[in-house]
Order: C-alpha cells, then sequence, then structure tokens
C-alpha cells in the first residue's frame, strides 16, 4: 500500500507541467541543502560541548596556567580553550611590556584593570559566536520561503488545470491529477520547511547557551589570574 502510494507520488511530480517541475526541483534542492546544514551543525554542536567539557575539566585540574597554556595544542579546539589561549597570551604579553615584574603588573592592572585582557576574550568570543551561527540564516531562509515556493507551485497548477476544464472538452477525471501535482508542491513545501524552522531554532538555543557559557568561563579565568598576581606579589 505505502509503496503503490510513493509510486503514485513519483509518478505525479514526472507527469507534472514544465513550471510546476522546476517549482519542485527547488524545492528538492533547498531541502537537500537544509539537510546538508542540520547534520553538519549536529557535529558541530557536540564537538563543541564535548570538547568545552575536556578543557574545562583540564583547566580546573591544571597546576598552573603556564603549564595548561603550554599544552594548549594537545587539546581538540573547543570556544573555552580558543578564549583561554586569547586570554593568555596577552596576559603574558603585559607580562612581558612590564618585564615580567609582577609588581609591575599588578599596578599595571589597578590602574588599568583587565581592559586589555577583556578586549581579547570579547573579540575572541565575537569570532566563535560567529563561526557558531555560520548558516543558519540560510536554514532560517529555507524554513520561511519554501512554503511560499511550494505555495506557488499549487496555484499555478490548479490554475492550469482550471484553465483546462474551461476550455471544454475537458473533464474533473482529466484535470484532477494536475490539482494533485498542484497538492503535492504544497506537502514539499512544507516537508522542507518544517524541519528547517525547528532545527534553526535548536541550535539558536545551543549557540546562546555556548555563549552564555563562554562569559561565565572568561569570568572565571580572569579570577584566576587575579589570584595569581595576588598569590605572587603577596607571597
Amino acid at each position: 500500500m505505502n509503496e503503490h502510494q510513493t509510486l503514485d507520488i513519483l509518478q505525479i511530480m514526472l507527469n507534472a507541467s514544465i513550471v510546476v517541475k522546476g517549482d519542485l526541483l527547488l524545492l528538492v534542492m533547498a531541502s537537500i541543502a537544509s539537510w546538508g546544514i542540520i547534520l553538519r551543525k549536529s557535529l558541530l554542536f557536540k564537538k563543541v560541548f564535548a570538547n568545552n567539557e575536556e578543557f574545562y575539566d583540564s583547566f580546573q585540574k591544571a597546576s598552573s596556567m603556564t603549564e595548561l597554556y603550554d599544552r594548549c595544542d594537545n587539546y581538540d579546539d573547543s570556544p573555552y580553550k580558543r578564549l583561554f589561549c586569547a586570554g593568555f597570551k596577552e596576559f603574558n604579553r603585559l607580562r612581558e611590556a612590564n618585564d615580567g615584574d609582577l609588581m609591575k603588573l599588578r599596578a599595571h592592572f589597578v590602574d588599568f584593570g583587565m581592559q586589555g585582557i577583556e578586549r581579547s576574550l570579547n573579540a575572541t568570543k565575537i569570532k566563535v559566536e560567529e563561526e557558531l551561527g555560520d548558516s543558519l540564516t540560510t536554514l532560517a531562509s529555507i524554513g520561511s520561503i519554501t512554503p511560499f515556493v511550494g505555495l506557488f507551485g499549487t496555484v499555478w497548477g490548479i490554475i492550469d488545470s482550471f484553465a483546462s476544464l474551461s476550455m471544454g472538452g475537458a473533464t474533473l477525471e482529466t484535470v484532477a491529477p494536475g490539482i494533485a501535482e498542484a497538492l503535492v508542491a504544497t506537502a514539499i513545501g512544507l516537508v522542507a520547511a518544517i524541519p528547517a524552522v525547528w532545527f534553526y531554532n535548536k541550535f539558536g538555543s545551543r549557540k546562546a547557551k555556548t555563549s552564555e557559557s563562554m562569559i561565565y568561563f572568561g569570568e572565571e579565568f580572569i579570577n584566576e589570574l587575579e589570584r595569581i598576581i595576588a598569590k605572587k606579589t603577596h607571597g
């Protein structure tokens, strides 16, 4: 039964008018592009969460920030790793600019705060967010446009069918396939749109969650730097 229905739908698509065929082709291409983005983003966010967890565990257990920084290349890429490496690199630059003297460095932070390190963290965070959000606008566009593309195919098919009926000689039985192909266009438009919209919202939520966690990690990292400076200058 299901096999027969699938073959009927396929036959309807093959027998469709050239305009409706073009419409259906656009919808199929949009659906393929959508699922390509969905699969790629699913793997990306899975990797991001796993690598963040791994690096955070190492951050908590590290005997020193310098040791962790020296081993940065051993860790898989993650937002936390990139924040840490960017922030500690800027910290080292400031330390070198103050001749490696932690008292001078502490005085610098008293006068100017952690602005340089915070800017470095913020720039890295923005770059990561752009990468995580890459292709999401395409997914949103597919989700919002494909129903209308399908509707266009439906309207065109119905107009074409009733035009044939009005010319005389045609019966409802002969124009029914044209109406069927028109409705198939709407169905395929929805099939393309629904997953795109659902996953767009899902990935948007994951991106927001990652962005928020980067803020917390950045603050924890700065607190750790302040503890290091306080310990060295008062030790």
